[in-house]
């Protein structure tokens, strides 16, 4: 499918399903950088970042494209970082960062090389803590992925962000989405697509998971034009959000399926692909940050696509009340996860079982297992934690020895 072409030479529009893209893009990354960071011996941190479709730097109306963000966030990132280690007396962290910034419209580098140099005297140039390589790459990412994989791998970069922001499907494959994220267990993607382009590529090459998909909403898989009339639909979204899980479950560890938020019709999708519960758990925690950028429908606990699209679900948008109801879910979802595995779990790995399936705040998490009667936090030292906030990955989380739900197969008393 050939996706939308953007003029840059005149100026490019910003549709408002991109600003809220580049809001989540801006608001992760820093956190992203922030969280990498954290080791107090560390003095120097190394990352690639690979951004396949790069645009024209800047849109119409002075906003900056995906480049430009990046490197205004690293140079927020850096002294916040180094503030913070000045004021614990450690050292300051370097941060060495390499770009490869592609795009198939040789319009569109000119134009981005044309607005990245102020931007890297301002940001970068000024900065003894932050340096920036940039590579520019002119063709199709899927012909050059590669060239840009055994590039990666020459310079042995271990933290490596992939934003992939196509306009429609086909210019990047799940074969090259599992590819990139089995090439290092650090890697992490930004995947953008329109639905429908989605659900074109589906019909012709996974017709019958597509069609069981869509059965409820009486729609076969030769009729997808008929979707256009529904893509308001809450029900649909929920529909979609089982699709998009389903087409990129087998890409990486933890997906998100949710749709950027346009009650006039669902139609773009930007999801997070990582290898790490951490790193899903740092991008639901910014989705609420910025509440009402993306949206969910179905559970706001556990098992978040477990629902039945042909009953009534709920619209999550990640926002104070989105919060509330999750946590009335979770206080049930958490204490019947923990009993099909036995009476306990340690922190990392009831994190590593619960990310791809909650839309939910870490802070909801914890605060629901400190809240919740049948269920206690476990230090290492055998102590009882007693604030959420001081849950510790080494921690245990176990059910206490009298519950009050009834899990399937109660051990005798």
């Amino acid at each position: 499918m050939v996706g939308k072409k953007y003029d840059w030479e005149d100026g490019a529009e910003l549709a408002d399903h991109s600003k809220m893209k580049h809001q989540i893009l801006s608001e992760y990354f820093y956190e992203y950088v922030i969280t990498r960071c954290q080791t107090p011996k560390m003095e120097r941190f190394r990352l690639a970042i690979v951004d396949g479709f790069a645009g024209g730097g800047r849109y119409k109306c002075g906003a900056p494209g995906s480049p430009l963000i990046f490197i205004q966030e690293l140079h927020r990132a850096i002294n916040d970082i180094n503030v913070n280690r000045a004021v614990q007396n450690l050292a300051p962290i370097r941060i060495e960062c390499t770009m490869v910034l592609n795009d198939y419209e040789p319009a569109a580098l000119d134009s981005l090389k044309t607005h990245i140099a102020p931007v890297l005297v301002e940001y970068v140039d000024s900065s003894e803590y932050l340096s920036v390589q940039i590579d520019y790459l002119n063709d199709e990412f899927e012909k050059v992925y590669p060239r840009i994989k055994e590039y990666l791998q020459r310079g042995r970069f271990r933290n490596i962000l992939f934003n992939l922001d196509q306009c429609g499907h086909s210019h990047v494959t799940t074969e090259t989405l599992r590819d990139i994220m089995n090439s290092d267990n650090s890697t992490e993607i930004f995947y953008t697509f329109m639905i429908t382009a989605l659900l074109t590529y589906l019909q012709k090459h996974n017709p019958q998971m597509l069609e069981r998909q869509l059965a409820h909403l009486s729609i076969s898989k030769l009729d997808l034009d008929l979707l256009s009339e529904q893509m308001s639909n809450r029900q649909w979204l929920g529909t979609a959000e089982n699709i998009v899980f389903s087409a990129f479950q087998k890409c990486a560890q933890f997906v998100s399926p949710f749709s950027i938020n346009n009650p006039q019709g669902w139609r773009y999708w930007l999801i997070h692909l990582a290898s790490s519960y951490r790193a899903r758990q740092v991008y639901n925690n910014v989705l609420h940050k910025n509440s009402k950028s993306q949206a969910h429908f179905g559970r706001s606990g556990l098992n978040m696509l477990a629902h039945d699209p042909q009953e009534e679900g709920t619209l999550y948008l990640f926002d104070v009340n989105a919060r509330d109801e999750a946590k009335g879910q979770l206080h049930d979802d958490i204490p019947k996860l923990i009993s099909e595995f036995g009476d306990a779990l340690n922190m990392a790995e009831f994190y590593g079982r619960i990310y791809n399936h909650t839309p939910a705040h870490s802070d909801d998490i914890h605060v629901t297992m400190i809240e919740n009667p049948d269920l206690e936090i476990i230090t290492p030292s055998g102590g009882t934690r007693r604030k959420a906030n001081q849950i510790d990955i080494k921690d245990t989380i176990k059910l206490k020895s009298q519950t009050s739900f009834f899990p399937m197969f109660q051990r005798k008393t």
